[in-house]
């Protein structure tokens, strides 16, 4: 019953997904961390140099989670280009045995002391994390710049 609520949710999220995108994305597929590298090329293509690190075996994810990472990095590729144009971007997976640990950290001038309202993107991550069972921290990077780090658990955990 576990298993079937679990899909039933992922699917539903899908659905409203390609809903919420518009009517010109209804029949392209979600993405996967299998095309990260044309994510990165994009980002590297509109003048963000980013370099990608991958450790551990990359191992395969349920499709939520696997959608979840994704964005994840895509929405922090996007405003590391909105809030910090030109600074060098780190995106780094590191697979474990117990899931997958993503860090995106950025060399620009880091958070503003007071952040604007209304931005959805660093709730959309947040949110897209706790979704699959994982957890999303943001802020200043140690040594300056911004730092994004999602937590997703692997299969043996997921929906806990």
């Amino acid at each position: 019953i576990e298993d079937v609520g679990r899909a039933a949710l992922t699917e539903m999220r899908r659905l409203l997904g390609v809903l919420h995108a518009g009517e010109d994305d209804t029949r392209a597929p979600q993405p996967t961390l299998r095309e990260l590298d044309h994510l990165v090329e994009r980002s590297r293509a509109a003048g963000l140099p980013v370099t990608l690190v991958v450790e551990g075996a990359p191992q395969p994810l349920p499709p939520g989670k696997d959608l979840a990472a994704y964005r994840v990095v895509q929405e922090a590729l996007t405003n590391a280009r909105r809030h910090a144009p030109g600074a060098a971007v780190d995106v780094e997976l590191h697979y474990t045995g117990d899931g997958l640990e993503l860090l995106i950290r950025d060399n620009g001038p880091g958070p503003p002391p007071d952040p604007p309202d209304g931005g959805l993107g660093l709730a959309g991550m947040r949110e897209r994390a706790v979704a699959v069972g994982g957890e999303l921290r943001t802020g200043a990077a140690p040594d300056g710049g911004f730092l994004v780090t999602a937590t997703l658990p692997g299969k043996s955990e997921e929906g806990r």
